[in-house]
This record gives C-alpha cells, sequence and structure tokens, in this order.
C-alpha cells in the first residue's frame, strides 16, 4: 500500500476515503487491510487510481488473474473483487460502474477433527505456549483474532469463564474455561509472565506510531500447523478448522443449537445450523446399508 500511495496519483486520498467507510461500518482491521492491498495492487499495475480505469482495463486484469490462479477457490481474484466493490461503495459509485463479476459462494462443508485427533494434536505440541493456544481454539472456539485478543484480565478463573472481548460483530460473549485448561493456563503464566496479553510475539508497528505486540497471526497458523506435522494429520487443517471442530464435537455431546450459537458468537442461527450437517448425532447418525446387509444375512452364513 505504501508503493501505492507513494507513486499512483491521488491514491491516498482514495485510500483515506476507503478507510474512513470501513471504519463507519465497523469492518475489522484485517479487512481493511486484505481489501485495500488488491486495490493497491490494480492501482500499481496501470499507475492510477482504479476509479480512472475504464471497463475493458478492469476485465482484462481480473482474467488476468484469474489465469494466473492456481487455486481451485481462486481466493485472490475474489478478494481482488470484493477489494473493489467496497471502493466503488466509498466513493459512491455503483458496481456496474465497472462491470465487476458476481462471486459465486461455494457452498463447502468444513474440515473437522475427529477426537482422537485432537488429543494426538495437543499430544504432539513441543511448547507448553503452543499447547495452551491450541487448547483454547478447540476449548473455547475461539477464532484466530480473538485467541490473539486475549488478556490476563479477561480470565476468569474462580468462574471458569474467559471473556472474548469485541469478537466479530464487535461483541462481547463469555464461553466456559475447562478446569484443565487452567491448570495449563496458570502453569504458562507463570513461567511466560504476560503483561497484559496473554500470548506475546514480536513487537510489530502500526499505524499512528503504536506497536502491537500480541503474538501474529501467522505464528497462530504456524503452531498449529507444526502441530498437525507433528501428529501425523493428513487432513487439510488451519486455525478456523479447530474453532468447526469445537462446534462440532458439542453438538455431538449433546449441546443444544441455540446454546452453541450464543458460545460461537454467531448473529444468525442460520450460520450455525451448518452444524447440524456435519455432526454425527445420535438420532440422525448415517450409516452405511453394508452394516445392515452383514447383520441380517452375514450371521445366516451367507458370508462371501
Amino acid at each position: 500500500m505504501s508503493r501505492a500511495v507513494a507513486q499512483v496519483p491521488e491514491f491516498e486520498e482514495l485510500l483515506h476515503r476507503f478507510k474512513r467507510a470501513m471504519s463507519i461500518l465497523g469492518r475489522s482491521e484485517s479487512t481493511y487491510r486484505n481489501y485495500a492491498q488488491h486495490v493497491a495492487a490494480i492501482a500499481l499495475h496501470f499507475g492510477k487510481i482504479p476509479t480512472e480505469l475504464d471497463v475493458e482495463q478492469v476485465q482484462e486484469y481480473l482474467y488476468m488473474l484469474q489465469k494466473r490462479s492456481k487455486t481451485p477457490s481462486q481466493t485472490y481474484f475474489k478478494h481482488t473483487v470484493y477489494g473493489l466493490r467496497f471502493m466503488l461503495k466509498s466513493e459512491g459509485l455503483p458496481y456496474e460502474f465497472l462491470h465487476l463479476p458476481s462471486i459465486k459462494h461455494e457452498k463447502k462443508l468444513p474440515t473437522v477433527l475427529s477426537k482422537e485427533e485432537v488429543w494426538r494434536l495437543l499430544k504432539s505440541c513441543q511448547l507448553l505456549k503452543h499447547k495452551v493456544l491450541i487448547g483454547l481454539l478447540y476449548g473455547c472456539g475461539l477464532r484466530c483474532g480473538e485467541v490473539r485478543a486475549i488478556r490476563l484480565q479477561d480470565l476468569d478463573f474462580d468462574r471458569l469463564q474467559l471473556k472474548v472481548v469485541q469478537g466479530k460483530g464487535k461483541k462481547d460473549r463469555y464461553v466456559p474455561l475447562s478446569k484443565h485448561l487452567i491448570r495449563g493456563l496458570k502453569i504458562y503464566i507463570d513461567a511466560e509472565k504476560p503483561k497484559t496479553y496473554l500470548f506475546n510475539g514480536q513487537p510489530v508497528g502500526r499505524a499512528g506510531g503504536d506497536f502491537d505486540s500480541r503474538y501474529s497471526a501467522r505464528g497462530v497458523q504456524w503452531a498449529v500447523k507444526q502441530a498437525c506435522k507433528a501428529a501425523g494429520i493428513a487432513k487439510d487443517v488451519c486455525v478456523h478448522t479447530i474453532r468447526h471442530t469445537f462446534a462440532t464435537h458439542l453438538l455431538e455431546d449433546g449441546l443444544d443449537i441455540i446454546s452453541l450459537k450464543n458460545l460461537l458468537g454467531h448473529e444468525d442461527i442460520e450460520t450455525t445450523m451448518l452444524y447440524l450437517q456435519i455432526a454425527q448425532l445420535d438420532t440422525q447418525k448415517a450409516f452405511s446399508p453394508l452394516d445392515t446387509l452383514f447383520d441380517q444375512c452375514g450371521s445366516n452364513g451367507n458370508e462371501h
């Protein structure tokens, strides 16, 4: 973004309006950075702000991104479209101004770990910090940003609760803390002696001259990937996979869908209902007809 500010005329003013609109609408800092860097990339490519491009230029740029992408999801392509959409919104222009394509939302079910895999994941952590980190992700169903933002004052060991402050949607919520996790947390805090945030990393400069001392998102992702590798888990696992696993396991353990919605901090119950498609509940647990075939016919000596 800094290159675009320095090299592209009027980009700094555009970026200011972009950030102001993001802030007013309550979007997160990470969303702002993600969208803004894609808008900056197209501005640098053409040497002018995107609102000065014609439709043909935008279409050719998007076509180039689509052909360059090696992943089926084409994440970079989609986020470029999202960034340009928000830029048009902040400039008071319709999507038709640049003839931006609609993005189809793929309906994919998330990856979920078994309880045995979660156990192996925790046992494979070489650092106590990583074991506590993954324990919080799984035991409390936290998002990456939420686990990074935990402060010592948010931990209530007496009431067995963690206060999740300003999670997605700018909402606070309480989630239960396992007694097993509290034991690990106390050992970790006594050994590491964190001051404000539970997990610290290398201080990183931010806008305004202050520093962010929290463990980085990349650090959290690395910790999960390393633990998966050590545990021999072949599934495609990311930080959010552990949150999906938390939700699925709670449903399978008997928690009702409304309570789960509140624990996850979902705005809409429809979002939580997704886990009913994944959880193997006793009332609707799927099975293969081969099981009943062998049960009913195998006992008669008809096996081959």
